[in-house]
């Protein structure tokens, strides 16, 4: 009998998040994530999964963003009918996402297969569909914070607080082959202490093999205070401008961390004299799911929105639900605060705000997460002069501003201390980081910390001994 682990995505890369945990004759599958960047790297989403889907006995999810959750409903598809665990609120804010990514799928076939059937080719299927994600909300199965839980023979779980976005869990797994028990944590992702909105991620003391991410491996962010005063800054310079800003944001987390300090800081910003658009119907229903769990909020934050609860955080935002609530933001010139997704700008509503505000140089456009390779935000934020969207050039005249202090991912630092907090220094093995954040955060743990890190390559079997 064996206890080991087999790594299918974010080995080497950030996004795919795929882990196979093998216990004697037990299959679990730690997140089941989309490959996010490029054309080829996307196109990866559609190649069979290098093992059974049938033969998957459950599925523990660490957070509901779509590079860990994105490719369940194709689980479910290809022949998985296991549960899938998960934190209650990682459940809520999964049904947001998951259906809008199966509505975006649908409308990425249609619009492929117009241009197929323009050339004589045969259409193609979508990747999966609205239906196709609710099959597989039906397997989700919701758990609490702190509470160890038996899912499968040989197989316990708990799951704890990784501070990253809401319901986001560090996974505590007791592995059990009949001969022998090994304790794998996972990390999933981190957050960063002193996060606006959430709790600290949790410290964990005990365990035979660390399972750690490493996104901001190789760098350390800019301080909570002076990122906020950056943000600050930006919007105070844009005042005199006659121009929008545009803020290009991650539906679930970043967006409601990005109101949060509007809100907290709104006199101070002068954000009175901006017209604030939340222009993502997926954003808008995650705001929904985090105020239905506002109970997961850190002390601050649960203080401002009881002050708040009755009235809006913001008088001047307007919620833009529908395709002509958008279009009519393009309209306005100047004096508009636009927050739209997705995050990596590559698809929804903020390219359209791209295509209408780029090229003049009076507009801003402020960066606040990670932008994966491959995508239109990473060239941006690399200083490209023009971006492609929908087979146009655009000229980029606008300013480009990163707030990388914003990020909802651990740094260097935090990662490094967060496994400092592990009793004997466990082998920690790297995953979900690019290759030069990898090796960077791994010489350091070496260094530093005298640890045992391992950085897998894909397809690689690592077992417990």
């Amino acid at each position: 009998m064996t206890i080991n682990i087999q790594f299918f995505g974010a080995a080497g890369e950030v996004t795919g998040s795929c882990h196979l945990v093998t216990v004697g004759d037990q299959r679990l599958l730690l997140d089941c994530g989309l490959i996010q960047g490029g054309h080829k790297d996307e196109a990866r989403n559609r190649e069979p999964f290098p093992f059974d889907p049938a033969e998957i006995d459950a599925v523990v999810l660490s957070h509901a963003h779509i590079d860990h959750s994105g490719r369940l409903p194709l689980l479910v598809k290809r022949g998985f009918r296991g549960p899938i665990y998960t934190h209650r609120a990682c459940r809520d804010l999964c049904r947001v996402m998951l259906m809008d990514a199966g509505f975006i799928s649908e409308k990425d076939a249609e619009w492929e297969n117009r241009k197929l059937e323009r050339k004589g080719l045969e259409h193609i299927d979508p990747l999966f569909t609205v239906e196709d994600a609710k099959v597989a909300l039906r397997q989700f199965k919701a758990l609490a914070y702190g509470k160890q839980q038996k899912i499968l023979p040989g197989v316990t779980v708990c799951l704890a607080d990784a501070g990253h976005i809401l319901g986001s869990s560090i996974v505590e797994l007791w592995l059990d082959d009949g001969s022998k028990t090994r304790k794998l944590v996972f990390s999933g992702d981190l957050g960063r202490y002193g996060m606006p909105v959430l709790e600290d991620p949790a410290e964990i003391r005990q365990a035979d093999l660390v399972l750690m991410e490493s996104t901001y491996g190789d760098r350390l962010h800019r301080s909570w205070e002076d990122s906020i005063r950056e943000f600050h800054d930006v919007l105070n310079n844009a005042t005199s401008g006659r121009g929008n800003i545009l803020i290009p944001a991650f539906a679930v987390g970043r967006t409601q961390e990005i109101l949060y300090l509007m809100a907290q800081n709104f006199k101070e910003w002068g954000l009175e004299r901006w017209h604030i658009f939340l222009d993502s119907p997926m954003a808008i229903e995650a705001t929904r799911v985090f105020a239905q769990n506002s109970d997961l909020f850190d002390a601050e934050a649960r203080k401002l929105w009881r002050e708040n609860n009755r009235k809006p955080l913001l008088p001047n935002l307007s919620i833009s639900r529908t395709p002509k609530q958008s279009m009519a933001i393009n309209n306005i010139r100047r004096g508009a605060i636009i927050i739209a997704g997705s995050g990596m700008c590559t698809g929804g509503r903020i390219r359209h705000h791209l295509k209408h505000n780029i090229w003049r140089r009076e507009c801003q456009l402020v960066i606040t997460g990670f932008q994966a390779r491959g995508t239109t935000g990473r060239a941006l934020v690399d200083g490209a002069r023009s971006i492609r969207l929908w087979g146009e050039e655009i000229n980029v005249a606008a300013t480009v501003h990163t707030i990388g202090g914003l990020s909802a991912h651990a740094d260097q630092l935090t990662l490094k201390n967060w496994y400092e907090n592990f009793e004997g220094r466990p082998p920690v093995t790297l995953v979900h980081g690019e290759e030069q954040a990898m090796t960077v955060l791994a010489d350091c743990l070496r260094q530093e910390l005298s640890a045992p890190v391992h950085t897998p390559r894909a397809g690689e079997i690592l077992e417990l001994v």
